[in-house]
């Protein structure tokens, strides 16, 4: 079938891809707008695989202040110095860094929590299924659950990205490096909020953020 230039549009401000590769996937897939996002989603994946042996030093450190209360510094690297100084390198370090100024991850990835964090978040989760009078036997796989659910809660990388809570920030790293065809990677990032450990009246600047994110 023809593909029209307003599908291939459309595709372009649904996923953010090129202009060829939109109008390919729309080929591929008969013109079904889901299907050839799912196409370009696949195609990113692999993309992002091939590249992964690459060596990725280069890149940026971004910052993001919100109204002076919530403030983010991160380290992104990609391969070389040319993206690294690119407006859409620019595009990617400022939004994990709006991302981390509102969802206030602990860690990147799973891989920087130490094994003695995770066992004494075990012990919370199993006190609290015992204190709930769950059956003995069932009791680890629920504690496996929580914990699996808990990692995806303070790891970065696991987090629903807050542009697009359909997809996770990993994901959303993943399909920006196809699109500069570098490997793309979050190295690590600090976050401060103001008055953060100081005793006082409790106010929610995180959601203040999220949702301010959301809307831009």
């Amino acid at each position: 079938m023809a593909i029209s230039a307003k599908l291939v549009k459309a595709l372009r401000q649904k996923t953010g891809a090129g202009m060829m590769d939109c109008k390919k996937a729309l080929t591929e897939t008969d013109g079904d707008m889901d299907a050839a996002v799912e196409y370009l989603q696949k195609k990113s994946l692999a993309s992002a695989g091939k590249r992964a042996h690459k060596v990725a030093a280069e890149g940026a450190v971004g910052s993001y202040i919100h109204s002076g209360r919530i403030g983010v510094l991160v380290e992104i690297n990609c391969e070389t110095d040319f993206v690294g100084r690119s407006d859409e390198f620019a595009e990617i370090v400022k939004n994990v860094a709006m991302h981390i100024a509102a969802s206030n991850p602990q860690y990147v990835s799973d891989t920087e929590i130490a094994d003695d964090v995770v066992a004494k978040q075990r012990e919370i989760f199993l006190a609290q299924m015992e204190d709930q009078g769950k059956p003995a036997h069932i009791l680890d796989r629920i504690v496996d659950g929580k914990i699996k659910k808990w990692k995806k809660g303070v790891c970065l990388l696991d987090q629903p990205y807050v542009k697009d809570p359909d997809k996770s920030v990993g994901q959303y790293v993943i399909e920006a490096a196809a699109n500069i065809k570098e490997k793309v990677s979050v190295r690590r990032f600090v976050r401060f909020e103001l008055g953060e450990g100081i005793e006082k009246e409790e106010t929610d600047f995180a959601a203040e953020v999220a949702a301010a994110t959301q809307g831009g």
